[in-house]
């Protein structure tokens, strides 16, 4: 595959690669958005479905999976291991070589101690985001990071109307799965005194995959939505993420409070 989208870093111009690593269907949805809707280079590499609860020796076990290494020539790696040994092992390979940033979706009791992060944070350098939903994803002032987020992240929507009813939909940043896209679609025709609320029932029809039953996950997908929506119209909007919802950013070692 051929890389697309360069990044600059100071005097330097390299193109902007982002890696994925997948579990089953985890991850696949992300590569999908990022070939439709971005310009960026994409690069895979996969762990298995089904994994042991317990994995005594993660950098034995991915040796023994052939963990496609080509993964960490990106500039920014996305992570969906969705398993607390295997993400801070793969987190210290990508900072030994040289990765600028890891987002890891599916909150901490999936990814690691926050304390095993922020000493890899803090050994290699490299930004590490821990996101219950990828859909809360906004610019941090990392390269890497601001690069994607540009493009794939927390929803925002612009919007033209006709007689109070939506017109037309534009995507100025998705959600990497996907849904802020069907969301658009599913909005045309509606009436502005419906679409906010439309909004957050179609994120969630998607279907969103993010974890039901609690105070975040699907309902934090479907309110990111709504608010969206509410601010592309011009309305006023009031959205504070539950506590489980909120990114927790790891830079230079240092875990910041969002």
């Amino acid at each position: 595959m051929t890389p697309r989208r360069s990044l600059i870093t100071g005097d330097e111009s390299q193109f902007m690669r982002v890696g994925v690593i997948t579990r089953g269907k985890y991850g696949e949805r992300l590569i999908d958005t990022i070939m439709k809707h971005t310009d960026f280079d994409v690069v895979q590499a996969a762990v298995p479905e089904l994994l042991p609860g317990f994995i005594e020796d993660p950098d034995e076990f991915l040796r023994s999976i052939g963990l496609n290494e080509d993964v960490f020539s990106a500039d920014l790696i996305v992570m969906y291991t969705l398993h607390p040994d295997l993400t801070p092992a793969i987190a210290r390979m990508a900072g030994e070589r040289g990765v600028k940033a890891l987002l890891i979706p599916g909150g901490i009791g999936r990814a690691g101690s926050i304390e095993e992060l922020r000493s890899i944070s803090e050994r290699y350098n490299i930004y590490i985001e821990v996101d219950e939903i990828c859909c809360t994803l906004e610019k941090v002032g990392v390269d890497a990071v601001d690069e994607f987020a540009e493009r794939l992240g927390r929803p925002e929507l612009r919007v033209e109307l006709n007689s109070g009813r939506i017109s037309r939909v534009d995507v100025v940043r998705g959600s990497p799965c996907g849904s802020t896209w069907h969301v658009a679609r599913e909005l045309v025709g509606k009436s502005v005194a419906e679409a906010p609320s439309l909004a957050g029932l179609a994120c969630q029809q998607y279907p969103c995959r993010a974890v039901r039953g609690t105070p975040g996950g699907i309902h934090t997908s479907g309110d990111l939505h709504k608010s969206a929506m509410e601010r592309a119209l011009g309305l006023r909007s009031e959205l504070t993420l539950p506590r489980q919802s909120r990114p927790i950013r790891i830079r230079g070692g240092v875990v910041e409070a969002s």
